[in-house]
């Protein structure tokens, strides 16, 4: 109570100034992926809908409780512990709960081992629709999920280590105990590739492996050297490049030694990052670590490449999930959010902004899901192991490279409540760029391209026969493949000019799928906006000829559309 000093009579104290109102109701508890109908389509044409049921009961978890923790697991980064109490050297990593739960959930769905466990036809697709909602939850913990399931391939080159280690590895028991990995119930894996003064040119790596007894593959070794990002230094081991008398060459790397002593692995701190913040990347010192050589030796890039082509492709997830979550985010906003009269979603340009940035995700999403059918099929089908080839690195470099201004728009949308720590946009943001940074920045993208397409002519045959498969269905894409066809074959300076090669041929191809996809709406709008004269390079230039009804109706982040 307080005394009003003119009257002397006492009047109840409030602190309400106002009524808070037009504001959205939460987004959180809901399924990701019944609110993804995209999504769905993607899983059932290149899936045959293998999978359903798992990733309906995901996509609840995603968007529920997963959502939850993936908040917590920001608010609380992982610690550094170099020493324990009494001064021994640990070199252990500590996380928030919310973490764990987070790995839990993403090894407990086999996310880290569909495409093993279940080889067959629908398996990658829906492996990668799994991690698409898991990206959306938080991306962060799909770092080490992700390779993970992407060492596979390259252990398969020294069979004896694979036979040993695939089985933990590929268990769906998430166990993040410091302990010899005979004593676990799985496994993860990480990787070391980049070191100071090279970076991306592994080639000038200067990290010695020196052998015990004899070495070759299969052997113990002892390296000496540094490596200045080290991924997942959790992990139970990690697959590395070193130098050996033949050459640059690939081990595997245990946190223990086969006498139960822990390893020599320093880690000498954890990288400070813009974004990614729940996962730990490190810098380490290797001081005559034991590791055993994978493959043939002086072959490393050629053996660990298999594992950098299954990570680049999470990257085209990766990306692709950041922009559908940015854009869900968006819509929900909009569709509740009034300003000058109406609803933002009624306002027309507001709708073509959203309208071109779900454009945007319909040809990421188609594009991504192309290139994991053909991972299913490349085992019996050369021409889908040749599109699978170049596609992944075409996707790797355009969508990664889309998704940063695609989810500065979608923070647009909301103005200034996009950009407060309290809803999941900043998030996104930061996370954007590392997708196209990790495992080859766009220039080392461009050029695998042209790589590619000299070293392995059939992969530009069967990705000029994916275009030319509408030819005659739309003139903007028809006149696109006809710029492609020209440079390709007209002299000009490619290395020089790769981007601009890429670009043109990653939207043709995403205009291509579009087409191919059956809905009229979205492809005509992509094809004039992306490929036709009047292109912008900013969201919201669609066409009034575009039907943005049509396009946000299947955008909208609802179970009935909207």
């Amino acid at each position: 109570m307080a005394t009003d000093r003119g009257t002397g009579n006492s009047t109840p104290i409030t602190w309400a100034t106002h009524e808070v109102e037009n504001q959205p109701t939460p987004f959180e508890g809901r399924n990701l992926y019944l609110t993804d109908h995209v999504l769905q389509e993607a899983v059932h044409r290149e899936g045959d809908g293998w999978g359903e049921d798992r990733l309906q009961e995901y996509g609840a978890r995603a968007g529920g409780e997963l959502w939850a923790a993936g908040f917590d697991a920001n608010r609380n980064p992982p610690e550094l512990q170099t020493h324990d109490r009494y001064g021994r050297r640990v070199d252990q990593v500590r996380f928030h709960p919310a973490y764990h739960r987070l790995m839990e959930a993403g090894i407990g769905n086999e996310i880290h081992a569909l495409s093993w466990r279940q080889p067959g036809p629908g398996t990658h697709v829906v492996r990668s629709a799994l991690m698409y909602l898991h990206n959306q939850a938080e991306a962060g913990t799909m770092c080490p999920i992700t390779m993970t399931h992407a060492c596979i391939p390259a252990l398969r080159h020294q069979p004896e280590v694979a036979r040993e280690w695939e089985p933990r590895i590929l268990g769906n028991h998430y166990d993040p105990r410091f302990l010899p990995p005979e004593q676990k119930t799985g496994l993860t894996l990480g990787m070391g590739m980049t070191e100071k003064q090279g970076g991306s040119d592994v080639r000038s790596n200067t990290t010695i492996a020196e052998p015990v007894a004899g070495g070759g593959p299969g052997r113990a070794y002892r390296l000496v050297g540094h490596k200045w990002f080290f991924s997942a230094p959790m992990s139970d081991a990690f697959l590395v490049l070193a130098r050996t008398a033949g050459g640059l060459s690939c081990f595997l790397l245990p946190r223990w030694c086969p006498d139960g002593t822990v390893n020599t692995i320093r880690i000498q701190r954890l990288k400070d990052k813009l974004g990614n913040r729940s996962n730990a990347s490190s810098e380490v010192e290797f001081q005559h670590a034991h590791a055993v050589m994978i493959g043939e030796e002086g072959r490393g890039v050629a053996t660990i490449i298999e594992m950098v082509a299954q990570t680049r492709m999470d990257c085209m997830i990766g990306s692709a999930s950041l922009m559908r979550h940015g854009l869900a985010l968006a819509m929900h906003h909009c569709s509740q959010r009034r300003a000058f009269g109406d609803l933002l979603l009624n306002q027309p340009l507001m709708r073509n902004v959203l309208a071109d940035l779900a454009v945007e995700v319909e040809g990421a999403a188609a594009l991504t899901f192309r290139v994991a059918a053909a991972l299913d099929r490349q085992a019996t089908d050369p021409r889908e192991h040749a599109f699978a080839r170049i596609a992944t690195a075409l996707g790797k470099y355009w969508i990664c490279k889309r998704a940063a201004g695609h989810i500065t728009e979608s923070q647009e949308c909301l103005g200034g409540a996009g950009y407060v720590e309290e809803h999941a946009l900043p998030r996104l943001y930061r996370e954007a760029p590392v997708n196209a940074i990790w495992e080859g920045s766009g220039n080392i993208q461009c050029l695998d391209v042209l790589r590619a397409m000299q070293k392995s002519p059939e992969t530009l045959d069967v990705l000029l026969e994916e275009l030319r498969q509408c030819r005659g269905e739309n003139r903007y894409l028809d006149d696109a493949v006809q710029r492609i066809e020209q440079r390709l074959h007209g002299g000009a300076e490619l290395p020089m000019e790769a981007r601009v090669l890429v670009e043109d041929i990653a939207l043709a191809l995403q205009a291509a799928l579009l087409i191919r996809n059956g809905n009229a709406a979205v492809a005509d709008a992509f094809c004039a906006a992306r490929l036709g004269p009047n292109r912008t390079l900013l969201y919201g230039g669609l066409s009034h000829q575009a039907d943005l009804a049509a396009i946000l109706d299947r955008a909208a982040p609802t179970e009935d559309g909207s």
